[in-house]
């Protein structure tokens, strides 16, 4: 039921070609690409931000099952 709802509020396929068309006056076709790029680098830093916190988890994770296992030896 949620997911229904908040479908409804998603912008279909001309509301789409109107925000594009904004963000092109606002922007620019010029500052466009230079957007993209911070976009595109943001993301590749907040993806490797979240891999290093799993590698920590994990590596946390096997420090803390180590002495278990020399234990049942």
């Amino acid at each position: 039921m949620k997911t229904l709802l908040l479908l409804g509020f998603l912008p279909s396929g001309s509301e789409w070609i109107i925000i594009a068309l904004v963000i092109l006056l606002l922007f620019g076709g010029k500052k466009i690409p230079e957007l993209m790029r911070g976009l595109g680098k943001g993301v590749k830093s907040f993806k490797d931000g979240v891999n290093e916190a799993k590698d920590e988890i994990n590596k946390a994770k096997d420090e803390l099952d180590e002495p278990t296992s020399k234990d049942k030896k």
